[in-house]
């Protein structure tokens, strides 16, 4: 039987309308695992060392909250420029985000992601091209790299809120709700992302709901072959596991 594949040069970049819709789901089945959470679920460690499940949702609400008031962002920006010291900004904000909703409770956190959840989506969707445009600086994997605005709006803020759903999954062993055209969207996003980093000819057969094979190179036979679940395949290139070869390359989410 043949395997159909899918060239990553063809894998279309999101734009900033399918990017809102993607935001609007996702943000739903973040708030729709959250509501599922038993009262031990909040304490339990998560893949991000740091932050046990409690911690990790008060981050996500602080990065919706963002999104919808452009008060509440410019806030996080220089308190979290302030907090992250020597390390990235971004680090700082995550911090800030955590350490001021720390009074919240499982039942108050839930509240409010339930209400902000589709605003922020919403709010995404209504940023004007010249603000997209504005430059940042993000350390990825140790170097410094030029972003858009519209690249962090569009891509990594969804890409953030799929993989703590993945965190919170793991941690709490809820079930992770998968379909080939959300999650496998995302993920085919993601591969086309990680085959422009390292520029190395591959065929990569995604495993799961979310999977697929994906091909670059002169033929569907050149470069590294690799099977691996497509969940797993983010995890490891978002630096949550260890890979070897191609999947060194890291991906930012």
């Amino acid at each position: 039987m043949t395997t159909l594949s899918t060239s990553v040069e063809q894998v279309p970049t999101l734009g900033p309308q399918e990017a809102a819709v993607l935001a609007a789901d996702e943000n739903e089945l973040f708030v729709d695992l959250v509501r599922s959470l038993d009262a031990e679920d909040w304490t339990k460690p998560t893949d991000c060392t740091d932050w046990d499940v409690r911690a990790l949702t008060s981050h996500v609400l602080g990065a919706m909250e963002a999104n919808v008031s452009i008060p509440q962002f410019i806030h996080q920006l220089r308190a979290g420029k302030k907090a992250a010291g020597d390390r990235p900004d971004i680090d700082g904000m995550t911090e800030v985000q955590v350490r001021e909703r720390a009074d919240l409770g499982p039942e108050q956190i839930t509240e409010r992601l339930v209400v902000i959840a589709p605003k922020a989506a919403r709010a995404r969707r209504r940023v004007p091209g010249l603000v997209r445009r504005i430059p940042m600086k993000v350390e990825v994997a140790g170097v410094m790299e030029p972003w858009r605005l519209g690249y962090l709006m569009d891509v990594i803020f969804t890409r953030d809120t799929w993989m703590h759903r993945v965190d919170i999954a793991r941690a709490t062993g809820r079930p992770m709700v998968l379909t080939a055209e959300h999650d496998g969207r995302l993920v085919a996003d993601v591969v086309a992302e990680w085959a422009r980093r390292h520029g190395q000819p591959f065929m990569l057969h995604l495993e799961g709901p979310a999977g697929g094979t994906f091909t670059s190179g002169t033929d569907d036979t050149g470069g590294e072959e690799i099977t691996v679940d497509a969940v797993e395949f983010c995890r490891t290139v978002s630096g949550r596991a260890t890979g070897s070869g191609l999947l060194t390359q890291e991906v930012p989410f």
